[in-house]
């Protein structure tokens, strides 16, 4: 897959799942616009990506900050071509009794209004060139009820909704959109999960380990790619098996 002469957005891209798939759309030719909250990974990322990434500071969850982003990573480096919509919260394990509505509406307009404002922000320019690729990072959520989490879980159905409805307005314009489900992928956060954990969520899953962000990232390329170019409107999982699998 070359990406060389494209200028693809990754938000939530100073760690994690973002920060692994930048690093390799860079490195087979992209220019790659990396927005996130937290400056000082923001610009280790940027630096050890090199000359074909650079860093845009912003709070996803403000309209003014992000669109002031997407403003500057199309100055820097042109036009948009491809967004990676992949910034998000995980909303806290709260029973939902005891919820709290503030943090829900956090939630809620970081995981997914702020994917609709970046969408929004990016499509007359992917409209006016006839060609585009959005990919929106959902979640088992997206698929699954989840107990204790129902900001999230809420957000991440509304994001899988939100990726076919572009999907099917766009198709006609060129562009396609596409939602990418992680399962249990190895990141700082699943780091901090004690060993025996760890070991129990492995157990879960039926090819009996983790994924990778490489191997997540992988699938991002693919999907951003012009070798999916006749592939929009899906949601496609890269958990192990665990969506398709009954536990008995």
């Amino acid at each position: 897959m070359d990406f060389h002469g494209q200028h693809i957005v990754v938000t939530g891209g100073s760690s994690g799942i973002g920060l692994v798939t930048a690093q390799l759309l860079a490195s087979r030719g992209a220019r790659v616009s990396l927005i996130a909250r937290r400056k000082e990974l923001l610009d280790e990322a940027v630096a050890g990506i090199g000359e074909h990434a650079a860093g845009f500071a912003a709070d996803v969850g403000e309209k003014d900050q992000l669109d002031a982003a997407l403003d500057a990573a199309a100055a820097h480096f042109g036009p948009i071509h491809s967004l990676f919509a992949n910034a998000g919260l995980t909303g806290g394990f709260t029973p939902a009794v005891a919820f709290d509505p503030a943090v829900f509406e956090q939630t809620i307009r970081v995981n997914l209004i702020s994917v609709f404002w970046a969408i929004q922000k990016v499509l007359p320019q992917m409209i006016a060139a006839r060609k585009g690729a959005i990919l929106v990072t959902g979640s088992m959520g997206s698929k699954r009820g989840m107990a204790m989490n129902p900001a999230y879980v809420a957000s991440k159905h509304g994001v899988l909704g939100l990726t076919r409805a572009i999907a099917v307005e766009m198709a006609p314009h060129g562009v396609r959109a596409n939602c990418i489900i992680p399962g249990f992928i190895k990141t700082e956060a699943l780091d901090r999960i004690p060993p025996e954990q760890q070991g129990k969520i492995e157990q879960r899953i039926p090819m009996r380990h983790m994924g990778t962000c490489e191997a997540l990232a992988e699938v991002a390329a693919f999907l951003l790619s012009d070798a999916a170019s006749h592939v929009t409107g899906q949601d496609w999982a890269v958990d192990g098996g665990v969506l398709e699998s009954i536990e008995v």
